[in-house]
């Protein structure tokens, strides 16, 4: 199973009032394992950046600048994303800039249905508690000691480690091979269930015949200086 892990970094918080995104950081999980593929890229908003954006992830406009437009590598982001599920903390924000983005050079929204919001995942396992990255990473012992800044790529990595954390995805090959052992279990039992129960069979003589014997005596005398004769 191929899924998307994504973060958004962004000029504020409506992209309905003129907000851009700046950044956009993918990691590629199969089986909720990361393959090692990424997508990561920085774009030019072609506008201001506020003062608090820019004191969360650092991005300066004069930084930003000589970066591409979203436009420029939109096709090289939506190949990277195909079809898979995309996963991403308050997915709606993430969402409602990315098909923003997408809205503004023409390009097909993406469908809502493939969004998972691991805050609602969060919210679900853990009632009442935390559930911002920082949060779930203390709970699950997740090093984010380099996050000094909020930055798309990075929390993508982090996020992903906490995806996996939420799913139980670290228990699942331990859940594998305790089905596996009961059902060996369960075979073992049934394969001894049927042998008792199979009625018992005297031995078959095993003896040669005095016919068998004669016969045998006859072609070990047509071979010259058998081995076996003595």
């Amino acid at each position: 199973m191929r899924e998307i892990v994504f973060d958004t970094e962004t000029t504020g918080l409506d992209p309905a009032s003129g907000d851009r995104m700046v950044e956009i950081g993918c990691i590629e999980m199969i089986n909720r394992v990361p393959s090692g593929a990424s997508f990561h890229a920085y774009f030019n908003p072609e506008r201001d950046m506020p003062a608090a954006a820019e004191a969360v992830h650092g991005l300066s406009i004069s930084f930003l600048s000589d970066k591409p437009r979203f436009a420029e590598r939109a096709e090289e982001l939506m190949e990277f994303l195909g079809d898979a599920p995309l996963v991403a903390h308050n997915a709606g924000f993430d969402f409602g800039f990315l098909n923003s983005e997408l809205e503004r050079i023409g390009m097909a929204r993406v469908d809502s249905g493939r969004m998972i919001d691991t805050v609602a995942i969060a919210r679900k396992r853990h009632p009442g508690a935390k559930v911002s990255l920082d949060a779930l990473c203390t709970r699950y012992g997740i090093d984010r000691s380099h996050r000094v800044k909020h930055g798309a790529l990075l929390d993508a990595e982090l996020l992903a480690q906490v995806y996996v954390e939420l799913t139980g995805g670290r228990q699942i090959g331990l859940e594998l091979a305790a089905e596996t052992a009961v059902v060996e279990v369960e075979v073992s039992r049934s394969v001894a269930a049927s042998a008792a129960l199979r009625p018992r069979r005297e031995p078959r003589p095993h003896a040669p015949s005095e016919e068998e014997l004669a016969r045998h005596k006859a072609f070990v005398d047509r071979i010259d200086s058998p081995l076996w004769s003595n």
